[in-house]
């Protein structure tokens, strides 16, 4: 077996756009992904089932891929084995099967999980005997229970042993200002990893301080610019559309109040109407915002949807 599993080259080509079903609750969760390489050997039909096989076995375990994170994956190795002819009429195939299941980590190259489960199927052909054979498999057989949970084991021990070295490495991108990459990192961490998760939590609120806090202090630095040349309505509500962006949370909000001021002192009487009810949507926007208690993962939300990674086990890569 230990000669089969490092023989084996998983290419995982993981793509997320702007339109991926990333959620919030994806985050702070362990997340396995189901993987099969275009060139398994069974058919098209066949691949299919068994992919959503793989999905269910996740699903059932509350582990469902959801695009947040390429990093953990199921598979499956198929294995064919006899096959006998069944007199007909119509004649049949009766075809055994073993399938090996992986779970594993295609960054590190590292399979945390296996087991081999051994199918039949009866069919016209042999094609027809597969599916049935797939057909059988259970989420609820007892021993693909045990191989997931010793998979989501081995991803919990990870997190854990890893714990200070993702940290690191989260402070690291965000001292190259790569805020969102990091929120992004530390956002995978699962809850279920109570000591990390909580230490993520505190470097986590930190770096998204830090996010804000410039981002604020840059559109600031517009609206004023865009204000001393242009006093007048005009340039009100062009710095309003500015300032209503800006986290209320961030550092320079108290900033962006005083411009407020100057801009409703300097305006005529007869325009002040029009710049009052942009600035409500202002007030507005702040009090939505103290609502919102998970910023960090919008943002790693936001990050996830924007990569495009390549993961290879045993020659890994990224683009």
């Amino acid at each position: 077996m230990k000669k089969i599993i490092t023989s084996i080259v998983f290419v995982f080509a993981f793509i997320l756009i702007s339109n991926a079903q990333v959620k919030l609750d994806d985050f702070g969760r362990i997340v396995i992904n189901t993987y099969l390489p275009d060139n398994i050997a069974i058919p098209t039909e066949a691949k299919k089932l068994l992919e959503t096989k793989l999905k269910q076995i996740t699903t059932n375990n509350g582990i469902g891929g959801s695009q947040a994170n390429p990093r953990f994956i199921i598979t499956a190795i198929v294995n064919i084995g006899t096959k006998d002819i069944i007199a007909g009429p119509p004649q049949m195939i009766a075809q055994n099967i073993d399938i090996t299941l992986f779970i594993g980590d295609a960054v590190s190259n590292t399979v945390f999980s296996n087991t081999t489960i051994s199918l039949k199927g009866v069919g016209t052909n042999e094609n027809k005997a597969m599916i049935d054979a797939l057909k059988t498999i259970s989420p609820k057989n007892n021993d693909i229970i045990a191989f997931v949970e010793v998979g989501k084991n081995k991803i919990i021990s990870y997190y854990s042993t890893q714990c200070d070295f993702i940290i690191k490495d989260a402070n690291t991108l965000a001292q190259q200002s790569k805020y969102d990459e990091a929120i992004y990192q530390l956002s995978l961490v699962p809850e279920v990893c109570k000591e990390c998760y909580f230490k993520c939590l505190d470097n986590l609120s930190v770096i998204y301080q830090q996010k804000i806090d410039i981002d604020c202090k840059a559109k600031l630095n517009n609206a004023k610019t865009i204000w001393v040349a242009e006093q007048n309505l005009t340039g009100a509500k062009k710095v309003s559309e500015i300032l209503v962006t800006i986290d209320p949370l961030a550092a320079c909000q108290s900033e962006a109040d005083a411009l407020v001021k100057t801009i409703d002192a300097k305006l005529k009487a007869d325009e002040k109407q029009k710049w009052d009810f942009k600035m409500k949507k202002y007030d507005d926007k702040i009090e939505l915002e103290k609502l919102r208690i998970k910023a960090y993962r919008e943002v790693a939300v936001e990050n996830a949807k924007n990569q495009h990674r390549t993961i290879i086990y045993n020659n890994i890569y990224w683009k």
